[in-house]
């Protein structure tokens, strides 16, 4: 049988550094031939990008068709003095990607002739480049939103609020099917669009097993990150307001002024959380600072090599994500290591956690409950007692068994009898 194509439009593809949401393109890209399907990708020239890094580049497939078309970034290319008009930035700082995507993308539908589109958010845009090929040729188009674009209260600015909400209206009304990563975002939108019900699906994130054996390989996962000292590693973005992790350097110094811990008994380590600036002056505020590390992101590979070493593993998740699950828990799943979550117990990445047999979870916007739960845990640690993920859940999570999932779904959308 000959294989089939799609054209993959998505921002976040190597060697753009610094953001685990890269993770789910590529690995598609990587095992989607296995089940039938060749991927041809339309992504940004890495001019785009604020930050490069190689280290992933060698993990896309050879032979792979990777165009990339020109996009600026509003803020970096085309403010003065640092300003610009909003205008100029909607429904994101890309959306010059789109003009030169649009025509990247009709060339080579003409060229390669893929039976079927599909684009991911968070880039708003890429989902405008998916709409408009989708318009210009017919193919069968998949809209992969991953999260809620237009939520309550975000945007926080208006005019970008509208604008997600029409890119979110037109991807529901011209796609063949809008795939999310938790059930939460699904149901949210099949409620807000209850005439398109059907077209919702849950496509979950996950872990690429050959990254995990290759860090287990070359790294040594038996060696504590701070020999003699607990340590809970944060590894990933802390967003200032998503990921606030206020009320934990609050109980952090409820729990030093309890003389519970002391310097050299725990670290919490913040690994390649880009607002350092943050979590340095709370470390310094509450007069934490000895129980902080804050450090730069490392290749991937050794990312993952060091949650393999950590004592356990820590999850920020402020409320109003309850239906979002930071991609990093699949890969936190797979280290099977203890996983600690600051995070509402009825959202869904503490439904996760509980599924896999982990109950170690706590509300992130409230200290006295983070004091508890943390004397709870270091005591667990200590005993040597900590849960850990059960590995059948463990084992379902994987990228390749996502990318079979997404190739029974191009399979669906595809005219009758040409699957």
């Amino acid at each position: 049988m000959p294989m089939k194509r799609v054209l993959m439009i998505a921002y976040h593809f190597p060697p753009l550094a610094g953001s685990s949401g890269i993770q789910r393109t590529l690995r598609f890209v990587q095992h989607l031939p296995d089940f039938g399907w060749e991927p041809l990708v339309l992504t940004a020239d890495p001019k785009a990008y604020e930050s490069t890094s190689g280290d992933l580049l060698a993990e896309v497939p050879e032979g792979t068709v990777v165009k990339r078309s020109l996009a600026l970034d509003t803020a970096r290319h085309l403010s003065i003095g640092g300003r610009y008009f909003s205008w100029m930035a909607q429904p994101d700082r890309w959306i010059s990607w789109k003009y030169s995507a649009v025509r990247e993308g009709l060339r080579m539908i003409q060229q390669y002739r893929p039976d079927a589109i599909w684009s991911t958010y968070p880039i708003a845009t890429a989902h405008l480049i998916g709409a408009e090929l989708c318009e210009k040729t017919n193919l069968p188009w998949i809209a992969d939103f991953r999260d809620p674009m237009a939520q309550e209260g975000y945007p926080a600015d208006e005019r970008t609020w509208r604008s997600f909400k029409r890119v979110e209206e037109k991807a529901v009304k011209l796609a063949k099917l809008c795939l999310f990563t938790t059930p939460g975002a699904a149901r949210l939108y099949r409620e807000r669009y209850p005439q398109q019900a059907d077209r919702m699906v849950v496509l979950e994130n996950g872990y690429d097993e050959e990254s995990f054996s290759s860090a287990t390989t070359n790294g040594d996962a038996k060696n504590s990150l701070n020999p003699g000292c607990l340590t809970f590693l944060h590894s990933g973005i802390v967003y200032p307001e998503e990921r606030d992790p206020r009320q934990l350097f609050v109980a952090l110094a409820k729990l030093k002024d309890q003389h519970f811990i002391k310097k050299g008994d725990i670290k919490i380590r913040f690994r390649a959380a880009v607002h350092e600036e943050l979590l340095h002056s709370l470390a310094a505020e509450y007069g934490v600072s000895e129980f902080i590390e804050v450090c730069g992101p490392l290749p991937y590979r050794e990312a993952l090599a060091e949650m393999l070493r950590a004592d356990a593993l820590l999850i920020l998740q402020a409320s109003s994500c309850n239906e979002q699950i930071p991609a990093k828990i699949y890969e936190y799943l797979r280290a099977r290591r203890p996983i600690a979550a600051l995070t509402d117990p009825v959202g869904d990445t503490a439904n996760v956690l509980r599924g896999a047999g982990l109950q170690w979870i706590s509300d992130l916007d409230k200290a006295d409950k983070i004091e508890v739960s943390m004397k709870e845990w270091i005591c667990a640690l200590q005993a040597n007692r900590a849960p850990l993920p059960e590995d059948e859940i463990v084992e379902q999570c994987s990228r390749r068994g996502r990318s079979l999932s997404l190739a029974g779904i191009l399979n669906s959308v595809l005219p009758q009898g040409a699957s």
